[in-house]
């Protein structure tokens, strides 16, 4: 596959499966557009990139702040006059169970999970319907699919993404836009990480590979469907979960 004429916007893209995603594009030749709030972690991200003669962009800025998005897209197209693909990864969870969940850990996960999603997106689709072409990748979760206790919040803004793109997809089709959702289970990443030994294990108990997936593992699906090989897939919900929910 070759993105050497491509640009590609990733979300969340300073650590995890975001910047698996970014690495993987870049060395491809995609040059790619690394969007989040941790300023340091982007700048080594670009700079990894960079290292291996890719080209990256790193741009700090809040999903949530629909201005501000906008701002950036309109930027990034000024530069290089178009943007092929999107993935949406950004993502924050505030695990608790309901009765006992704030508000605020609700409202939270929504607003940067889901309307995170739909703020870049709408900063973006208009360009990609004039331009006639498109990849948008939108990464969900297998609790997006499954549920989980103590996730409510997560799980909500996850199912949200996946009717998000379906609606989508059936929208941009005709314009030569492809729209799909990949939804990873459990995947070694910082997250995974701060996890006690107990709870990885009880985790691994409903696996039936019994490991954690790799970011690497879901960056290649990403890339795949943002290729032309991908070109007659659209609407649908990639599960990269090692078993765990089929």
């Amino acid at each position: 596959m070759d993105f050497s004429e491509r640009i590609s916007l990733i979300t969340g893209a300073s650590q995890g499966i975001g910047k698996a995603i970014a690495l993987e594009l870049a060395q491809a030749g995609s040059k790619v557009a690394l969007l989040d709030v941790q300023k340091e972690k982007l700048e080594e991200v670009a700079q990894q990139i960079h290292s291996r003669k890719g080209q990256a962009f790193p741009y700090v800025v809040d999903i949530t702040r629909s201005g501000d998005v906008t701002k950036i897209v309109e930027s990034i197209i000024q530069e290089h006059q178009k943007i092929d693909h999107l993935v949406n990864n950004a993502g924050i969870n505030r695990d608790n169970l309901l009765m006992r969940m704030k508000e605020k850990e609700w409202d939270d996960v929504l607003t940067v999970n889901l309307k995170g999603t739909f703020n870049c997106t709408k900063a973006l689709i208009r360009k990609m319907m004039s331009q006639r072409y498109g990849r948008i990748v939108n990464i969900s979760s297998v609790v997006g699919l499954m549920g989980n206790a103590g996730q409510s919040n997560y799980s909500a803004s996850k199912a949200g993404i996946i009717g998000f793109s379906k609606s989508l997809a059936r929208e941009a089709a005709p314009r030569g836009i492809t729209v799909n959702v990949v939804a990873p289970g459990y995947i070694s990443t910082d997250m995974t990480e701060r996890l006690g030994e107990a709870i990885k294990k009880k985790f691994l108990d409903f696996i039936p590979m019994k490991r954690f997936g790799m970011p690497e593992e879901v960056a290649q699906v990403v890339k795949f469907l943002l290729s032309d090989e991908a070109a007659y897939i659209t609407g649908q919900v990639i599960s990269i979960n090692g078993g765990m929910f089929m």
